[in-house]
């Protein structure tokens, strides 16, 4: 590789932006970063603290206590991949529980969260080689990012790949409340008032709703010019 890029992969909530960003950092010998864990794992700090629930959210004290909130990427060469630690504890299972994306895109829709997490990010990123997927990627973290995707599928079908998902781990959901929970984050995302879900101007829109992973990963790599 001559050149190292940025690449910026945005898009809906279970689209596979991970597994697509996770093949690409892969072939090109990147670094990758996940920013929705990072995401979760703040909703998840929020959930142990007693800050939010169903029907309350005191967003003011999880402000208060962002300084104390530490998040790090260890890889797992066993998995093959990073996995998120908060304050020391590996809690990459943890933050992949229906509760907690219940109450994620509540918790990105602050603002003092997206300064201190969009901040790591870019910090991440200084020396490009970087995959990175999420919300506001090509948008906001990396605005000048020479390559940026835009993921999209029908609700109905990403909420089958997360209901397929959870099973696979043996979470007790119903799809019911898989597919509420998309819609409920599809509006949040993009509705917020700081950096919502949008397509960035020269992003590359793929509805995978058809087409298999492999053959977006090859539609894909078509784009990287190193």
């Amino acid at each position: 590789m001559n050149k190292k890029i940025t690449i910026a992969i945005d898009g809906f909530s279970s689209t596979g932006k991970s597994t697509l960003a996770k093949e690409l950092a892969n072939y090109l010998g990147y670094v990758y970063v996940d920013t929705g864990a990072m995401y979760r794992a703040v909703a998840l700090f929020a959930m142990q603290n007693g800050y939010i629930s169903p029907n309350f959210f005191d967003s003011d004290a999880l402000i208060k206590r962002l300084p104390e909130i530490k998040l790090v990427f260890k890889f797992n060469a066993d998995l093959g991949f990073a996995e998120m630690y908060l304050n020391g504890i590996n809690v990459e299972k943890e933050i992949r529980t229906i509760e907690v994306s219940n109450y994620v895109s509540k918790v990105a829709e602050i603002s003092e969260v997206r300064s201190k997490l969009v901040e790591q990010q870019q910090e991440m990123g200084r020396n490009k080689g970087i995959v990175m997927d999420g919300r506001d990627i090509g948008t906001v973290v990396f605005p000048d990012a020479e390559l940026k995707i835009f993921m999209t599928a029908s609700p109905r079908t990403r909420a089958e790949r997360r209901f397929k998902e959870l099973m696979k781990k043996g979470d007790d959901v119903t799809f019911e409340e898989v597919l509420k929970n998309v819609e409920e984050r599809d509006y949040i995302d993009t509705h917020r008032d700081d950096s919502p879900l949008v397509k960035a101007d020269d992003a590359i829109e793929f509805d995978n709703s058809t087409i298999s992973k492999q053959e977006q990963f090859e539609k894909v790599l078509k784009f990287i010019d190193l």
